[in-house]
């Protein structure tokens, strides 16, 4: 059952706790609109899909760490990986980033003779400006795209009588005809 974004009321929390959510959900969303407009190659307007809003980002292939075990860290350069997506998932009533999803996406080329990159699961990524969900890929080239994003339910528990009962149903959202830039950074 899909819950009405605009609650505000809780038998959790009080106004004060509420303002503070929402506050962070608005400050989460400035820097999602700054990595859209200023940082990646690539990027659109959010999508309101049920409990959530869903947005993405692109870039040129990127390293990161791995974690190897306890402490140790291994820093991975893209192999054959052309592509870095971003995607942000928030809650819809206050903006917040919705932790422990299970995403994934799928490109569609417009180019009739390239075919089909994923689905591909998009795995959370820790970054120090903004948490979301990303990951590196190989696309057959740059181009026009049609981009779907599919989010399951997550398994949490959810808090509040009032509020608890969201984020209940899968949702898909499509991004079409976004350009998408290749190469490594």
């Amino acid at each position: 059952m899909s819950q009405n974004p605009a609650k505000t009321t809780s038998d959790e929390v009080d106004d004060r706790q509420l303002e503070l959510a929402k506050a962070e959900g608005e400050a989460y969303t400035r820097s999602i609109d700054y990595m859209i407009e200023k940082v990646a190659d690539a990027g659109g307007d959010m999508q309101t899909a049920e409990d959530y809003v869903v947005g993405y980002a692109q870039e040129e292939a990127e390293g990161m760490y791995r974690l190897e075990s306890d402490g140790e860290f291994e820093w991975v350069e893209p192999d054959e990986e052309n592509c870095h997506l971003e995607i942000a998932v928030t809650d819809a009533a206050d903006g917040r980033f919705v932790p422990e999803l299970d995403v994934r996406a799928t490109l569609d080329p417009a180019a009739e003779d390239a075919d089909t990159v994923g689905p591909f699961e998009v795995p959370f990524v820790w970054h120090p400006g903004l948490f979301h969900y990303g990951t590196n890929l190989e696309v057959p080239g740059e181009g026009e795209y049609d981009l779907t994003i599919e989010v399951d339910p997550p398994t949490f528990m959810r808090h509040d009588e009032e509020n608890g009962d969201r984020y209940g149903e899968p949702v898909e959202v499509t991004f079409e005809g976004i350009e998408i830039e290749t190469g490594q950074d």
